[in-house]
């Protein structure tokens, strides 16, 4: 089966048909970084780590680019409001980005352009829109596209240019006499340098000196590392409007093909509503993994089919990490069997199950896919207890690999409950019982040695005696 994608333009899912058979070129709008990451963001860039995962494990060479906009309206006035310096304040946050993308194992990107260092190609585009008609010059130095030249706008989200709403631009506020734009769907390439902006926050053109537009900046760094056309734009669902919908109006006004797909992943909602820090219900990834292991946000952020709102509750970490463990935990005992590991070629060589791959290439059906994992769990904790070495190994192979492709491979986390201070410290005390269980057994005590097991037993916790010695897991590990 063919990978098909639901194609925002299109509104239909479509094959992938690579423009370079066997290379498929990607651009994912990254964060603009005013401030620290939730799991909002999160959310859309576990999404298309999956999809450069799944495009990889099917033979593809993926080239990923994802941007970060570190000059922008909004970094600019927190910065002020701080009493630091923009750029300060834009590094600052793309470490936190950087960290939490580390922390949930989503993988670096091929390229990772910042928007400050690639100006130069921004004016490039804007002289080639100027040059054809598609953009015009206001006052001094405000630079608009001029959306009736396109006919072609609002095609992307299937508008009429007369239902759309204004541009929100804060260059739309006029400095002086002549620098208003000439229609209200015109958005702002170049924005004027106004006497509130910094110094440092302005670049020369033949305009005028100011600061780029928020859409030229993707457009530009798309074309520079991926070609006038390729494969693949990706983003958040609230970017097809108007980020995305200006995007393809400058780029292909200027003659690219720019994106021949898009996808776009839905929200983190909380009670119905849009996670933002606007609303004031936004959870910081800094503040989850002090409470939870990572793997478990991951597991969570996972698990919805990436184009499905995913509804955030108090139990949704809670049972993401009890079914993460319930994986984890088989491979564990797998291997402990089996008395070794299998390394990344032998799991990413093997075969994936036929189900967990249909699910793959229908549009990335994460849920279906999970299915086939259970199913997959399920017979390898019945084989553990009465198969041979053989059919436990190639259900842990398969296990494995499945998960890999999700980000989830127990063995690269480490393990369940790897971070978790709750989990950590649960180990701490039924390791003491089972130290004195230990030495109750090696004194023949055995009323001692059965009293220690009954009473974890009684706090759901199942002791298994092994080669190596006890090892203990919770009654829900074993469940599924």
């Amino acid at each position: 089966m063919t990978l098909h994608l639901f194609d925002t333009a299109t509104r239909a899912a479509r094959a992938l048909v690579p423009l370079t058979p066997g290379q498929v070129r990607v651009y994912v709008c990254g964060a603009t970084v005013q401030g620290g990451p939730h799991i909002g963001h999160m959310r859309m860039a576990v999404a298309f780590d999956v999809l450069v995962r799944w495009l990889r494990r099917s033979g593809l060479d993926v080239t990923l680019v994802r941007n970060v906009t570190d000059i922008d309206d909004k970094i600019l006035t927190k910065s002020a409001e701080a009493g630091v310096p923009w750029w300060a304040w834009a590094q600052r946050f793309e470490r936190e980005f950087t960290a939490a993308y580390d922390a949930l194992g989503v993988l670096p990107p091929t390229y990772e352009p910042r928007a400050t260092g690639h100006v130069t190609e921004m004016v490039e585009l804007m002289e080639r829109l100027v040059e054809r008609g598609h953009a015009y010059v206001t006052g001094a130095g405000d630079v608009w596209f001029d959306v009736r030249s396109f006919p072609e706008y609002g095609a992307l989200t299937n508008q009429r240019p007369e239902d759309l709403t204004p541009a929100d631009d804060e260059a739309d506020q006029p400095d002086g006499e002549g620098s208003v734009k000439r229609h209200p769907h015109d958005f702002a390439l170049w924005k004027a340098t106004k006497p509130s902006d910094p110094a440092t926050a302005s670049w020369p053109t033949p305009y005028g000196r100011g600061r780029p537009g928020w859409h030229l900046e993707c457009s530009a760094m798309a074309e520079k590392y991926l070609g006038e056309t390729f494969d693949i734009h990706g983003g958040g669902l609230d970017l097809r409007f108007p980020h995305h919908e200006n995007e393809q109006a400058q780029s292909r006004a200027a003659g690219h093909g720019f994106a021949q797909l898009w996808m776009h992943s839905a929200w983190v909602t909380q009670g119905g509503a849009k996670m933002s820090k606007s609303l004031g219900n936004s959870l910081m990834v800094a503040s989850i993994l002090e409470q939870a292991p990572a793997v478990a946000l991951r597991y969570a952020l996972t698990a919805v089919q990436y184009r499905s709102m995913l509804e955030y509750t108090p139990e949704t970490l809670h049972e993401a990490e009890a079914t993460w463990t319930r994986l984890a935990g088989f491979v564990e005992r797998a291997t402990e069997r089996l008395g070794r590991s299998h390394d990344l070629d032998a799991v990413r060589t093997a075969p994936l199950p036929a189900g967990f791959t249909a699910a793959m290439d229908d549009d990335l059906n994460v849920p279906a896919a999970l299915a086939v994992v259970h199913e997959h769990l399920r017979r390898g904790n019945t084989l553990l207890a009465d198969g041979s070495d053989e059919q436990v190994e190639a259900e842990v192979l398969a296990l494995r690999g499945m998960l890999d492709v999700l980000g989830l491979d127990p063995v690269q986390w480490g393990g369940a409950g790897q971070g978790s201070l709750a989990e950590t410290a649960l180990d701490a005390l039924v390791r003491a019982e089972l130290d004195a269980r230990a030495r109750a057994r090696a004194e023949k005590d055995w009323t001692t040695a059965d009293a220690v097991r009954d009473r974890l037993a009684g706090a759901g916790i199942v002791v298994e005696d092994s080669p190596t010695g006890a090892r203990w897991s919770l009654v829900h590990d074993q469940e599924d």
